[in-house]
C-alpha cells in the first residue's frame, strides 16, 4: 500500500457529517460488498459493458478486501444515510483508487465502473442479506449443533436418573432427568429449523433493481449473470426477488429471520434459568445438578460457585430481544420506494448473530458439557414429594387422593403412612402404584 487511505471525497464527507457514536459499519457488510462488486464486475464484463482489464482490476482489489487486507479503509459509522450510500461509495472509492494505484494510472472510476449497473438502494439491501446468510451459516449454526451434542451426552449419561418434575414452580409428577434435558435439546433443534427456513427468504436479493426497483441503468441480462457469478463465488443459491419493488422498500425478510434469532434467545434464557435454578445451593437450594467451577464466585464468600455462564446467556438474550424491537420498528418505517433504516437493521441483526454465537460457544464449553446429575438429591426430593399421590387417583379417586396429600402435608407424615393409617390400601399396593420407574 502506497497511501494511508484510498477512499475519496464522498467518504470524507460522510466522515465529516456523521461523526456519531463508536459503532462502525460491520466487517461482514464490507465483505459482502466486496463479493457484490466482484460479481457485478464479472457480470458487466460478460454482457459487454465493462472491459476485461477493468474487470480484472476490480476483482483483484475485491479479493484483497475479502481477505481482510484493507480493513482500515472502511471508517464509516453505522449512523449515516439510511440507505447505506456512504458505505457503498466508500467501497467503490477504495476499489477504484487502490486499483488505480496498482496500475499507476486512472483506469477505474468509482461510480462509472465499480458501481456500474448498480445503486446503493439495491446493493446495500443485497449486502444485508448476503452477510446475514453467511454469518448465520458459518457462525451460529455450528454453535447450535455443538450445544445439541452436549445435551445429548448429558441425556445419555443420565438415562436411569429419575427426579421430581415441577410445574408452576410447584412439585409435579416424576420424570427422567434425561427427559428434562431432551426438552432443552429439542428447543435448539426446532430453532435450527426455523433459522434454515428464514435463510431461504434471505436468499432473495434486491440487486438489479437499482434506484426504485425499475432497474434503470441496469441491462436486463445483468441480474442473471450477477447471481450466477455470486453463487459460484459463495457456493450458494441466491436468487432474484419475486417483486423488485418489494425488495427495495421492505426489510421484512430480516424481521422474520431475526424473529428466529429471538426465538432462539428466548429458549436459551429458559434453558439457562432452568440450569441455574437446578444448580442452586449447594445446600439451601434445589441442588439437583452440579455445574463446573470456572472461577471464584465471590470477592468475599470463599468457595462460592456462581452460575456465571447462565448469567451471560440471559444477558445476551435480553440484548437480542431488544435488537428485535429495533429491527421490527425500523422495517415499519419504510417510506414509499425505499426503507432508509438499513444500517441500523443490519447492525442489530449481525450483533445478535455474533453475540448468540459467542454466548452459546462459552455456555457449551464451560457449562453444558460439565452438567452432572446429583442423584442423591434428586432421589431425596422425589421421595419427599407429595405429588406421587397422583398415581393413587386410579385406586382411590381424585378427591380422596387430595385428602391424603393434605393430611400428609399438615401432619408431616408420608403419603404411605397416611394411606396405611386410613386403611386405603396395602403397603404392596402403594409401592406398586407409586413406583417411580412406572410413572415415567
Amino acid at each position: 500500500m502506497k497511501y494511508d487511505k484510498y477512499w475519496g471525497e464522498q467518504t470524507d464527507l460522510a466522515i465529516e457529517h456523521f461523526d456519531i457514536g463508536d459503532e462502525k459499519m460491520p466487517a461482514e457488510i464490507i465483505t459482502a460488498f466486496a463479493y457484490i462488486k466482484k460479481s457485478a464486475a464479472k457480470a458487466n464484463c460478460k454482457i459487454g459493458k465493462l472491459s476485461a482489464e477493468k474487470c480484472k482490476a476490480i476483482c483483484e482489489v475485491c479479493d484483497r478486501i475479502i481477505e481482510g487486507e484493507l480493513e482500515n479503509q472502511f471508517p464509516l459509522h453505522v449512523w449515516q444515510t439510511g440507505s447505506g450510500t456512504g458505505t457503498n461509495m466508500n467501497v467503490n472509492e477504495v476499489i477504484a483508487n487502490f486499483a488505480n494505484d496498482i496500475a499507476g494510472t486512472n483506469i477505474l472510476h468509482p461510480n462509472d465502473d465499480v458501481n456500474m449497473s448498480q445503486s446503493s438502494n439495491d446493493t446495500f439491501p443485497s449486502a444485508m442479506h448476503i452477510s446475514a446468510v453467511i454469518s448465520v451459516k458459518s457462525r451460529l449454526l455450528p454453535e447450535i449443533d455443538a450445544l445439541i451434542e452436549a445435551f445429548k451426552a448429558v441425556e445419555k449419561e443420565s438415562e436411569s436418573v429419575i427426579k421430581i418434575g415441577r410445574t408452576h414452580l410447584q412439585d409435579a409428577t416424576p420424570l427422567r432427568f434425561s427427559q428434562e434435558v431432551s426438552a432443552w435439546r429439542s428447543m435448539l433443534e426446532i430453532n435450527k429449523k426455523m433459522l434454515l427456513e428464514a435463510l431461504e427468504h434471505l436468499r432473495a436479493l434486491a440487486e438489479g433493481g437499482t434506484a426504485v426497483g425499475t432497474g434503470i441503468n441496469c441491462p436486463k441480462e445483468f441480474r442473471g449473470e450477477f447471481l450466477s457469478e455470486l453463487n459460484s463465488e459463495l457456493a450458494e443459491n441466491f436468487k432474484a426477488p419475486e417483486n423488485s419493488f418489494h425488495a427495495m422498500t421492505s426489510r421484512d425478510e430480516l424481521v422474520f429471520a431475526h424473529g428466529a434469532l429471538k426465538a432462539l434467545a428466548s429458549n436459551l434464557m429458559k434453558i439457562a434459568n432452568d440450569v441455574r435454578f437446578l444448580a442452586s445451593g449447594p445446600r439451601c437450594g434445589y441442588g439437583e445438578i452440579t455445574i463446573p467451577f470456572n472461577e471464584k464466585g465471590s470477592s468475599i464468600m470463599p468457595g462460592k460457585v456462581n452460575p456465571t455462564q447462565c448469567e451471560q446467556v440471559t444477558m445476551i438474550a435480553v440484548q437480542v430481544m431488544a435488537n428485535d424491537t429495533a429491527i421490527a420498528f425500523s422495517n415499519s418505517q419504510g417510506n414509499f420506494e425505499l426503507n432508509v433504516y438499513a444500517p441500523v437493521i443490519i447492525y442489530n441483526f449481525l450483533q445478535s448473530v455474533n453475540l448468540l454465537s459467542d454466548s452459546i460457544h462459552c455456555f457449551t464449553e464451560y457449562c453444558a458439557k460439565g452438567i452432572k446429575a446429583n442423584e442423591d438429591k434428586m432421589k431425596e426430593n422425589l421421595n419427599k414429594s407429595l405429588m406421587l399421590v397422583t398415581a393413587l387417583n386410579t385406586k382411590i379417586g381424585y378427591d380422596k387422593a387430595g385428602e391424603v396429600a393434605n393430611k400428609a402435608f399438615e401432619s408431616g407424615l408420608t403419603l404411605k403412612e397416611v394411606c396405611l393409617n386410613e386403611k386405603l390400601m396395602s403397603e404392596e399396593e402403594f409401592d406398586l402404584l407409586t413406583n417411580p420407574e412406572k410413572l415415567v
